[in-house]
């Protein structure tokens, strides 16, 4: 068993208590002894002895406000020399990092699948955590930091100087892989503060004692430079926003939240990095490939649709539209739930799912057709009302003038469907500027993806399609892109500053200097410099 006390000041803690990690599969198959033997185990009121074999697989710590006071004061503490850090530095530390996560990351997703997230789910987040720190992605950030000009005898130069102390909540949903942004944040001289989420916290707790930890040891990082902390997520955020310790907070999760964590930020004049909901938009127009079309538009039910950046409306060019939905049925008919070892199962649990059958209801009431989906299943697929999982849901609407009044299409859904939007014979004229201005409308902004042939067709697009931190053109719509970041968007996605997110950038802020050799600077270089007049002689 994996066991992860608290990380501060370079030392391990043992915190106020413990969290247990059972594995996901033994919840699915025996929900009520599993789930009150972790509850026992957090409380002190059993012992590991009483637990079935391989059913308790990790224990992380748990801290309260002295721990996150402390990991506060240990990175200020630590930031000022670490800051100090050369850039060849930190150029091997990122290509360390990359080594290890290649090289340990089958052991990565296994701890994914005990936490729940489907084989091929978690094997795609990994792949997303290689493809972020990809050599070409990170010579490409490193080349955005510093930049020297020569002007006669002054020189310029442009640099990006580290905040200081970034504080890190990854989302409950997928912590491990997103907390990997925070090493971005440490790559630019940060010194980090990492919350592990309670409910699932051991996928952070590994990355971040067994890959970063050493890492930074190995060259030489003050103690501090990492902290890993976990807790009440209301309570470390308070103190994160109130501390004057902290300089950046890197929040995931709701947007209604996140933007009022932000603002909370603002108003204490710290910088807030928000990676919040996203409502992805795919279009497939008239001579695209159909088949892989269809095949793109299932990575909407990858974890249920639980996930920020899978695609969770479509919009058909009404020409192929019958074609695609055909298409489309027929790979979503072949979507089983399952045992999230199961290499071919790509639906979680939606446990919350009052949402998903009052949003089916609305989309009924206002003529759209469920062409599939709608109900509760259990593991074997089998419909049940105590069932853990929700059928692949397909809704039809037709038009797309009025299509963003329903819930289902304006909002993001955090359940497995997935409206297509097929457009009317009346919305044919100037079809391509109105799906356009659809994109372009969402409240949302994280990824959109295209289909499409005509190289015009796809230029307007790409031109014209300023809404989303990415943009993804005949290929997979939750596919890395090396150098292109991993995360990142505008809106309710990503707040008023949002915008794809390399976190090197993000947790550092551009300086200028202008440098010129002692002894020449006078005032009246300075006059001609600026074109003042001659100074007058009384």
């Amino acid at each position: 068993m994996r066991s992860y006390p608290l990380y501060i000041d370079g030392e391990d803690r043992d915190g106020q208590g413990w969290n247990y990690t059972v594995k996901a599969s033994a919840l699915l198959a025996d929900p009520i002894a599993t789930f009150n033997l972790k509850r026992a185990l957090d409380l002190g009121q059993a012992d590991l002895s009483d637990a079935p074999p391989g059913v308790v697989v990790g224990r992380s710590a748990w801290g309260e406000r002295r721990e996150g006071a402390e990991a506060l004061e240990a990175a200020a503490r630590a930031s000022r020399e670490f800051a100090r850090t050369p850039l060849d530095v930190r150029r091997a530390m990122s290509a360390e990092y990359h080594d290890a996560i290649v090289a340990r990351a089958e052991e990565f997703v296994e701890i994914l699948v005990w936490e729940g997230h489907p084989r091929r789910l978690a094997q795609w987040e990994v792949r997303g955590m290689i493809e972020g720190t990809a050599p070409e992605t990170m010579e490409w950030n490193f080349s955005q930091l510093r930049s020297e000009v020569q002007q006669g005898e002054r020189r310029i130069v442009v640099s990006r100087k580290p905040d200081g102390v970034v504080c890190m909540n990854p989302p409950q949903n997928a912590a491990g892989s997103n907390s990997a942004l925070g090493f971005g944040a440490i790559l630019a001289g940060n010194a980090l503060v990492v919350k592990a989420p309670r409910s699932t916290p051991l996928s952070v707790m590994f990355l971040y004692r067994e890959i970063v930890a050493p890492l930074l040891e190995r060259h030489g990082a003050p103690a501090g430079t990492l902290n890993i902390i976990s807790g009440d997520t209301k309570q470390i955020l308070r103190q994160w926003v109130a501390s004057p310790h902290v300089d950046d907070v890197m929040f995931f999760g709701d947007s209604t939240v996140g933007l009022k964590i932000g603002a909370d930020c603002a108003a204490a004049g710290k910088k807030a990095i928000l990676e919040l909901s996203g409502n992805d938009g795919i279009v497939v127009w008239d001579d695209a490939d159909i088949e892989t079309a269809a095949a793109a538009m299932c990575e909407c039910f990858y974890g249920s649709s639980q996930i920020c950046m899978v695609p969770k409306y479509a919009i058909a060019h009404p020409d192929i539209a019958d074609e695609l939905v055909g298409c489309l049925l027929a790979r979503v008919a072949e979507i089983r739930p399952g045992f999230p070892e199961d290499p071919n199962v790509v639906l979680s649990p939606v446990l919350k799912a009052d949402r998903y059958f009052s949003t089916v209801a609305e989309a009924r009431e206002a003529g759209a057709d469920v062409l599939c989906g709608g109900r509760r299943i259990d593991v074997a697929g089998e419909p049940s009302e105590q069932g853990f999982f929700l059928e692949p849901t397909v809704v039809r609407v037709d038009g797309l003038t009025e299509a963003r009044l329903l819930s289902c299409v304006r909002e993001e859904t955090f359940f497995p469907m997935l409206p297509v939007i097929v457009p009317s014979v009346d919305e044919r004229e100037g079809l391509l500027d109105r799906v356009i201005d659809f994109l372009n409308a969402n409240e949302y902004g994280l990824r959109n993806s295209v289909w499409a042939s005509d190289t015009s067709v796809v230029e307007r697009f790409v031109n014209e399609v300023s809404n989303a931190g990415l943009l993804k053109v005949n290929e997979s719509h939750i596919g890395f892109a090396a150098p292109l970041a991993t995360h990142g968007g505008t809106g309710r996605t990503g707040g008023p500053y949002g915008e794809m997110h390399h976190p090197i950038l993000r947790t550092s802020h551009m300086q200028g200097a202008a440098i010129v050799p002692s002894g020449t600077y006078s005032p009246e270089r300075l006059a001609g410099e600026v074109g003042l007049p001659e100074p007058v002689a009384v």
